[in-house]
């Protein structure tokens, strides 16, 4: 859904008395990690829930770098992953560096406590997961890149004005509703932090609502963006999530990341206009840049008490909404993200049902069951090809589908390939049972290939799809397995339409 005049009008919360939010972390601890969150859901964002270690995994394809979307790369401390579940849903995995948790018990209370947030201007956290040394927090995945890429790495045209105060006040209003439920704090809030969903809606992603380690530093930034009174104690307080807020301004207000006493400066010398984006080209109203400029030089004064709250932030910004009518993606520029729909699905057999469960015994079963029966006729011989080498391969199958029937894989890999390798007969049959070997023995690539091959010899096969849906499916490549399950449900009908006309 684009933005709508509705999506920006300003929330409002009740005060929390001082006493209640002093109280709250404490009721957070006592939420238990197999407790069920509240079931209502937020604009489809599931519950919070637990994930594990292998869910995780295969989302991400067993954390492959490819797959790495953290600012820094391979060299940030803690990686940020895309990864995609079963239910095609996209998430971000955020994987944490050993021990930096020691506690699994402390950073599922933590973790839970930030997954109960649910708002529509954060990136929400639908779960976590604890496994050994292993501490992941799964996200919600926002498609269209982060402030910093669309404000400081664009290509063809820069942030239009309009939409750089839509960031500011759905920024702000995050920050506010997360005050308003007991979570002031945010670590290290900078432009790489807002994210743009499939509408091009800016988004606070939430991981910076939890620390990166029990321990450790919550500014990874220069010490020049650091609010002042960190660099005196160490400690993030509220007043010190204002001033990082101040420096987001900064960043949308100039279009560069410069540090903050060089914009005061700037600010006190009123060269307002020298701080604003050349790139604007003027297309901006004066009177807007004036209030923003001044909104940050509040958030970035030195004293933390003479800072603006969350509540002040928003009601500075709200009435500079300008085009509340037109959608994010329109100013972003950006096409509107569409999921592709599924592939409608057919009537299953029981080869097909086993194949769609992943059923790697049951398929196995089906196939010792059918032999040879769909090779019949494919490999007739002459008396002349009846010599000794024939005899050996012939005996080298059947060792192999003695192997298969006992669960032999291995042995009757081995003894498929014999008989293969000669090549004189070309069997589907073996193909596929190869294929089904390499998959007990985790080697999806291999039994792709061999699925491959029984549709070469045998191109109507539908055994020959099933094999490919499984072995994609190990391979993560989800859309494509269920692609190929259907294809094969449709050979199967066709089949069965040719059965009963004949």
């Amino acid at each position: 859904m684009g933005c709508c005049q509705s999506s920006f009008q300003t929330e409002t919360h009740p005060e929390k008395d001082q006493t209640q939010q002093q109280q709250e972390p404490q009721n957070l601890s006592q939420s238990s990690p197999g407790a069920v969150a509240d079931p209502a859901v937020t604009n489809g964002v599931p519950s919070f829930s637990e994930f594990s270690l292998a869910d995780l995994k295969a989302a991400t394809n067993n954390f492959s770098s490819d797959n790495i979307v953290s600012e820094s790369g391979e060299k940030a401390p803690n990686l940020v992953y895309k990864g995609r579940l079963k239910n095609r849903k996209w998430i971000a995995v955020k994987k944490f560096t050993k021990m930096a948790w020691p506690d699994p018990k402390q950073f599922a209370e933590e973790a839970w406590g930030v997954g109960k947030l649910r708002h529509k201007r954060l990136a929400n956290l639908i779960g976590y997961c604890c496994d050994g040394d292993e501490r992941l927090l799964v996200a919600e995945y926002m498609i269209n890149d982060t402030l910093a890429k669309h404000l400081f790495h664009w290509e063809n045209q820069t942030i239009e004005w309009a939409m750089r105060l839509r960031v500011a006040f759905c920024i702000a209003e995050a920050l506010d509703y997360c005050s308003s439920e007991g979570h002031p704090l945010y670590h290290d809030l900078n432009a790489y932090r807002v994210i743009f969903d499939e509408d091009g809606d800016p988004r606070l992603s939430c991981f910076g609502l939890m620390k990166n380690s029990r321990d450790g530093k919550s500014y990874s930034t220069n010490l020049a963006y650091t609010p002042p009174e960190y660099l005196r104690n160490g400690r993030v307080t509220p007043e010190s999530v204002i001033y990082s807020f101040g420096t987001v301004l900064l960043d949308l207000i100039s279009g560069k990341h410069i540090p903050p006493s060089h914009a005061l400066d700037m600010i006190r010398g009123k060269n307002v206009i020298l701080l604003m984006d050349s790139h604007l080209e003027g297309k901006f109203s004066t009177e807007e840049a004036t209030v923003v400029v001044g909104l940050a030089s509040q958030c970035l004064q030195y004293e933390p008490w003479e800072r603006p709250s969350t509540r002040d932030l928003v009601a500075t910004l709200a009435p500079l909404q300008i085009k509340p009518d037109v959608p994010s993606y329109v100013m972003l520029r950006i096409s509107k993200y569409e999921e592709s729909p599924p592939t409608p699905q057919r009537a299953l057999s029981p080869m097909g049902e086993a194949c769609s469960r992943h059923d790697l015994t049951a398929i196995h079963q089906i196939l010792v069951m059918n032999h040879y029966k769909d090779d019949e006729g494919s490999n007739e011989l002459s008396f002349q090809e009846w010599t000794q080498q024939m005899r050996d391969m012939l005996e080298a199958r059947k060792r192999g589908d003695y192997a298969f029937r006992d669960k032999d894989f291995k042995t009757a890999i081995d003894c498929y390939s014999q008989f293969i390798d000669v090549g004189t007969m070309v069997s589907s049959t073996v193909f596929a049972r190869r294929s089904l070997c390499y998959l007990f023995c985790d080697q999806p690539d291999a039994a792709l290939a061999d699925a491959m091959q029984a549709q070469i010899v045998n191109p109507d096969w539908p055994t020959a799809f099933y094999m490919q849906s499984v072995a994609l499916a190990q391979l993560d490549m989800q859309k494509d397995a269920a692609d190929m399950l259907n294809e094969a449900a449709g050979l199967e009908e066709k089949k069965q339409r040719g059965a009963k006309g004949s």
